[in-house]
């Protein structure tokens, strides 16, 4: 009886493997004990992944930090508006504009051109002391297009005599502005720079060659 059940013991000993905490795991158990394993696992998963993380950085900023940079390069691109001028001066009832004889420092920044509804036309500029000067014309109504280019700016009682025409000078929180109303047209210099620059821009302003 004593060999028999020793014999037994043995028999079920054998069908049993050690858990991750020392203890016994039966065949027939459906799962072992190893969560302290797989936790241990995970954290150092996570950790390393931290870890690799911090590293990447860190090499990151020092590149960042050595890496030689020309800070003299102007972040704005000059645009090129020929194309956009001649397909708008084509298109629209009234004639379209744009400065000549302005010096290099004047940088054409922005251009876009809407040949249906209102026929707007736009062409931004930045002045040599990097102020914003843009050009506006539109068929619109003129009192809801001035206050939308100029940003609500309201009419003085000044106005500047240019090209042999006045010019109503408009001033505002946001922009100032100069403003001609045409025969079914208004044409707008508005920006941040000083009247000073709106009065330059909107005396070099000229129309399409009647020639072409």
């Amino acid at each position: 009886m004593q060999l028999t059940l020793s014999a037994g013991r043995q028999i079920e000993q054998s069908g049993s493997r050690m858990s991750a905490g020392g203890g016994p795991c039966w065949a027939s158990a459906d799962t072992c004990d190893d969560g302290g394993v797989a936790g241990m696992k995970g954290k150092q998963t996570v950790r390393d992944m931290v870890l690799s993380m911090v590293a990447i950085g860190a090499v990151v900023a020092v590149i960042y930090v050595f890496l030689p940079r020309d800070e003299s390069q102007d972040p704005l691109e000059r645009k090129n508006y020929t194309v956009e001028l001649a397909t708008a001066q084509r298109a629209t009832s009234y004639p379209v504009v744009a400065p000549e004889g302005l010096s290099d420092d004047w940088k054409a920044t922005s251009v876009r051109f809407k040949a249906v509804d209102d026929q707007a036309w736009h062409l931004g500029f930045l002045s040599p002391e990097r102020e914003y000067v843009g050009i506006e014309q539109s068929v619109a109504t003129p009192r809801k297009f001035i206050d939308n280019v100029t940003h609500g700016a309201e009419e003085t009682a000044r106005t500047e005599r240019i090209g042999g025409e006045d010019w109503k000078r408009y001033e505002g929180p946001k922009y100032d502005a100069l403003v001609y109303e045409g025969d079914g047209y208004t044409t707008v210099v508005t920006g941040t720079a000083p009247f000073e620059d709106l009065t330059k821009v909107a005396t070099s302003l000229k129309g399409p060659d009647p020639a072409k």
